[in-house]
């Protein structure tokens, strides 16, 4: 009976002691994982309003909510008594070594991130970056498919697309079209102008807004040289680069207005 009495004595001194730190990190824990789970809610309705990919709102959502967990567990056992200090060491350098041996990964899907939440382009876009120009096919976490002109498929890393120049050939809604032709010398130069503007007007691949403009850049070598700048929408640009080159030389030639005399200089010593 006494060690009975002994124990019960024990047991209700631990009770009185630890059983407080018990109640107030099970009621912690609770609220804490409510917390989260709201943040968590919180985060992906964010996401969703930006219109953000629906594979990042997941990871990011997934990524966020194990995080807090960790954070609210060290914190629970440490309501408890227990020494958390060497956990968050080992964490810390566990964090460290992934850190350094997934570098370039991380630089990656860094990337990934900032193009999918700042969208400098989207998948269907015509883009440049890193000396690449193509239609994007996919926007991935760790990489961005572009498709060349050529048909060729190119693997660009994020990490390098949002670290460099990236030209957006298709977000404004059309492009200019600078094309170079020439006539003879001794061409008419507003009767050569207006005859390529009708030419260029009339082609179905130019937009009438904004409207094309005909000006002499350079009269010299045997030539007068025009710089013709019509608009196209993104995806009529190299229908227009060619059938507008074709359209005015044709207008020039039924008008008599005369394609350019090469000349050569001979300097006989």
């Amino acid at each position: 009976m006494d060690n009975l009495d002994n124990y019960s004595s024990k047991f209700m001194d631990w009770i009185a002691t630890f059983g407080p730190k018990l109640i107030g990190a099970i009621l912690v824990f609770i609220i804490g994982l409510y917390l989260i789970n709201m943040v968590t809610r919180l985060i992906s309705k964010g996401l969703m309003k930006r219109e953000i990919d629906v594979s990042l709102q997941s990871f990011l959502g997934s990524v966020v909510s194990v995080g807090l967990k960790i954070l609210l567990l060290i914190s629970v056992a440490g309501m408890l008594g227990i020494q958390t200090t060497s956990f968050v060491a080992v964490i810390g350098a566990l964090g460290l070594a992934v850190g350094l041996a997934l570098q370039g990964s991380l630089a990656n899907f860094a990337g990934g991130v900032l193009i999918l939440v700042f969208k400098p382009f989207k998948v269907g876009d015509v883009i440049e970056s890193g000396g690449q120009t193509g239609r994007v096919q996919e926007i991935q976490i760790f990489n961005t498919i572009l498709l060349t002109p050529e048909n060729k498929t190119v693997i660009l890393a994020n990490g390098g697309v949002s670290n460099n120049t990236i030209v957006n050939y298709t977000r404004h809604g059309n492009l200019r079209v600078d094309i170079t032709m020439a006539v003879a010398p001794d061409s008419d130069i507003e009767k050569a102008r207006s005859i390529a503007m009708q030419a260029i007007v009339a082609n179905r691949f130019v937009l009438k807004e904004p409207a094309p403009s005909v000006n002499v850049i350079k009269v010299g070598d045997g030539m007068i040289t025009f710089a013709i700048r019509p608009y196209a929408a993104s995806d009529d640009y190299w229908d227009a680069f060619f059938t507008v080159q074709e359209d005015v030389r044709n207008a020039w030639n039924k008008n008599d207005v005369s394609g350019p005399i090469p000349t050569r200089v001979i300097i006989n010593k």
